[in-house]
């Protein structure tokens, strides 16, 4: 385990700022293109322990907040046929570990999808710890994976030809200590 130096490292409890935070995914359509969406809604708390590798993170999405500037493709994930959000409303991390590699970092951890739970790691941007103008402190990461949707079992009966089994997932998280 090294221990890369943090600038400004805090210790304390996050709550994710939903207004200046993004959850974004990619996959590839018909093996040319690639469509780009969001989660409009997320929520959780970070934890950041004595050092980073003591520190935690829990994140809940909620899937009927899926948008891709298409209502109609919107629809189409929130159904039956992928998320199927009315059954399954939330997709959820909680990590297991942060670990570092060469001064680059990785949050180990479970995400919950489609009511299947499986593992992943994130590899983690610490953006760094500020100061907010209204007095509080401040902390951003960023974050980014690659899942399978057959892992999860979303979209089964739909072609990888048509809908790529890879998709990425992205984070730009803001969190705000608190008291």
């Amino acid at each position: 385990m090294t221990t890369t130096e943090i600038p400004g490292y805090a210790t304390g409890t996050w709550t994710i700022d939903p207004v200046h935070s993004n959850v974004t995914f990619t996959v590839r359509h018909l093996g040319v293109s690639k469509v780009r969406g969001r989660f409009d809604t997320v929520e959780g708390t970070i934890v950041t322990g004595d050092t980073v590798h003591k520190s935690s993170v829990t994140a809940t999405i909620q899937a009927t907040g899926v948008n891709t500037n298409n209502e109609q493709r919107d629809g189409h994930i929130r159904s039956a046929d992928f998320l199927d959000a009315d059954t399954h409303q939330t997709l959820t991390f909680a990590s297991t570990g942060v670990r570092e590699d060469d001064g680059e970092f990785f949050i180990d951890g479970d995400l919950t999808l489609h009511g299947v739970t499986k593992p992943v790691t994130l590899k983690a941007e610490i953006g760094g710890f500020g100061d907010h103008p209204s007095g509080s402190k401040v902390l951003g990461v960023s974050a980014k994976t690659e899942i399978r949707r057959a892992d999860f079992e979303v979209g089964p009966t739909i072609p990888g030809a048509v809908v790529s089994d890879k998709i990425t997932i992205e984070m730009d998280i803001e969190a705000v200590q608190q008291a």
